[in-house]
């Protein structure tokens, strides 16, 4: 749906138009947020998973410790988008 809009809002000055309007309503932006929102918390928990491939948090404490981190900043990070988007 994404890639449907860029086409058209690409295609001519009218077509940006309607794509800027439809972006605008509240369930797109939310729909946009939640989609966002799993990228974001699969990014920061494949950082966490580079780091234990360094050899850092591979016992059991360590990767407890490590997903509460990633649950922390990746909930900090969804609410800084949210702010951004809406």
């Amino acid at each position: 749906m994404l890639l449907f809009g860029l086409d058209k809002s690409l295609a001519s000055e009218e077509g940006f138009a309607q794509v800027k309007e439809c972006l605008t309503s509240p369930l797109a932006k939310f729909v946009i947020w939640g989609l966002l929102s799993a990228l974001l918390y699969h990014l920061v928990a494949g950082v966490r998973h580079l780091i234990m491939d360094m050899g850092i948090g591979e016992t059991l404490e360590g990767g407890k410790l490590g997903s509460q981190i990633v649950l922390v900043v990746a909930a900090i990070v969804i609410l800084l988008l949210g702010v951004w988007i809406w």
